[in-house]
Formats: structure tokens, C-alpha cells, sequence
């Protein structure tokens, strides 16, 4: 049982989620939410526990019924050259800076917050506690996706669309057999040693 989140006192809450840290080719994609009050959305869950079709319903919910919305993103050479977590804490500020309402509170999934210009505060689970960082985890979800099944139509021999990035042993064949293309994470080691760097 996931103990419930109890809201600190803020008027604007923004939440904060990634999705994309694991995966060895693309963008780390990150959203921010400040949901409205007066216009609630039934069925907000962390992504990963809905189904690709629940997830595209309340993807184009969210964007209609919000305040504001934003996604933030680091690219794989960023990823590069500032390891994972700090690109991802870069995503989330830019996410975070493209929001057209500034929050007074930014929630954010997970142990560690990016530095903000305005309070933040990190949740553990929060995707499944609070249902602003639900809502940006559908968001960053659903786009990263979207760049994968993309990606899988330029380069059909990787299998893309199936596995998202993530270091399946499909996708290790795939890499192993066809190398790296530049969307790859090239300090990820699986790619180093699909490229002959270890």
C-alpha cells in the first residue's frame, strides 16, 4: 500500500516526472503539470501502470483540462557529456521554465529535485501519489514513445517501437549486429561496447 501524499499548502503546484533515464538511444523526456482545480481528470496513475490505450486518452485529456503543461528534454549528447542524472535534472528544469504560469510548489518524482527558482520538493513514488506528477509521467511517457515508433520507421532493424530503447536482450542483439546509430547514448556501456570503446 503506497502511503497517500499529504499536499503541503501552495496555491499553484507544478508536478514534475521523467521518463527515460534507462533506455540506451534518445531523449530523457520530462514533463511539468499544474492541473486546474475546477476541471478534474478521472483516472490520473502512474504511466507505467496504464495500458498504451488509457495513456493516450488521458495524454490528450490532460492537455485540454490543464493550467499549463510543459515538456523539458536532454539530448543524447547532453546525456553525454553530463551523465544521466544531471540531464535529467536539466530536462526537468526546462520543463519546469516552459510552463506559462509560474507554480509556487514543484513536486517531483523521485529522491532528488532539480535547482528551481521556487520551492520544490521531492515525493518517492510520486507518480502513483500525487496526480500532477501522474499526469506529467503520462505526458513525458506518451511523447517519448512517440519519438521511439518514429525512430523504429528510420531504422526498422533495431526494433525500436517494441522495446522503447531499454536494454532488452532483443535490442543488445539488435545494437551488437548493427551498431550504433547517432541517437544512441555513446557513455552508456552497452553502446560502448557495441562500438568497440570498453
Amino acid at each position: 500500500m503506497v502511503e497517500p501524499f499529504v499536499y503541503p499548502a501552495a496555491n499553484r503546484i507544478a508536478g514534475v516526472d521523467e521518463v527515460g533515464r534507462g533506455p540506451l538511444v534518445g531523449a530523457v523526456v520530462t514533463a511539468a503539470v499544474i492541473l486546474d482545480p475546477a476541471n478534474p481528470i478521472v483516472g490520473l496513475a502512474d504511466s507505467k501502470k496504464l495500458s498504451e490505450k488509457k495513456r493516450l486518452s488521458l495524454y490528450d485529456e490532460i492537455k485540454d483540462k490543464v493550467l499549463s503543461w510543459s515538456l523539458g528534454r536532454a539530448e543524447p549528447e547532453e546525456i553525454d557529456q553530463l551523465n544521466i542524472l544531471h540531464a535529467t535534472m536539466l530536462a526537468m528544469q526546462r520543463a519546469v521554465a516552459g510552463l506559462h504560469i509560474q507554480p509556487d510548489l514543484v513536486l517531483i518524482d523521485g529522491n532528488r529535485c532539480p535547482k528551481l527558482p521556487m520551492s520544490s520538493q521531492a515525493v518517492v513514488k510520486g507518480d502513483s501519489r500525487v496526480a500532477e506528477i501522474s499526469a506529467a509521467s503520462i505526458l513525458a511517457k506518451v511523447t517519448r514513445d512517440r519519438e521511439m515508433t518514429e525512430l523504429d520507421l528510420r531504422f526498422p532493424q533495431y526494433g525500436f517501437a517494441q522495446h522503447k530503447g531499454y536494454p532488452t536482450a532483443l535490442h543488445l542483439e539488435k545494437l551488437a549486429e548493427h551498431g550504433a546509430t547517432e541517437e544512441y547514448r555513446r557513455s552508456f556501456a552497452p553502446v560502448r561496447r557495441a562500438l568497440g570503446l570498453e
